[in-house]
């Protein structure tokens, strides 16, 4: 493939690619009105970009392969870098966060527990339901035999990430339910 059709394609992706670096810019912009690790996510967001349109620059002029991929290399160190950091901040400002409304109500880092924990059921129930849809697709597909497919074939996979999306839906308002609930006091 020419560099210049490469070139073509990064430069593309990098412009169309604003509606995740613009949002960036602007948090960058707000300065001390957004936290440090949305600062630093922001920084790391817009280090990615760049690197993209540094490297459909060099491949616009021209330079050869090796260059381009020293660039690519070295962007996606420095990006992820920034972004790992940004998670430390943001893990660090949550803790923080915590200790301060424990201060006021001792109940409430037990339900962001609860609510995290409910986070990644629903995660791993949405994770098993587009696995079994694909199995079930798979199946379907080898199964049908010419063009007399069963409608029921047809409908398994949709059936299948059904099932477990409403599964994953009524988890996860039971348990905010209960969160919702075990939250509420009784008047003084």
């Amino acid at each position: 493939m020419a560099q210049h059709v490469l070139a073509l394609g990064a430069a593309v992706v990098t412009s169309s690619g604003c509606v995740w670096y613009l949002p960036a810019l602007a948090d960058l912009r707000a300065g001390a009105d957004r936290p440090v690790s949305r600062r630093t996510a922001a920084a790391a967001c817009l280090t990615g970009w760049t690197t993209l349109a540094g490297i459909a620059v060099l491949l616009f002029v021209g330079v050869i392969w090796q260059a381009a991929c020293v660039v690519a290399v070295a962007g996606a160190i420095v990006t992820a870098a920034l972004r790992i950091r940004a998670a430390a901040q943001h893990h660090h400002e949550v803790r923080e966060i915590v200790r301060h409304w424990a201060a006021l109500d001792a109940g409430l880092p037990q339900h962001g527990r609860r609510h995290d924990l409910a986070r990644y059921v629903v995660a791993a129930l949405l994770a098993c339901g587009l696995v079994s849809a694909v199995v079930t697709a798979a199946v379907a597909v080898t199964a049908a035999s010419g063009d007399s497919g069963s409608w029921t074939l047809d409908a398994a996979p949709a059936a299948a990430a059904g099932l477990t999306l409403a599964t994953a839906i009524t988890y996860e308002r039971s348990v905010r339910r209960r969160t919702t609930t075990s939250r509420a006091r009784p008047p003084r």
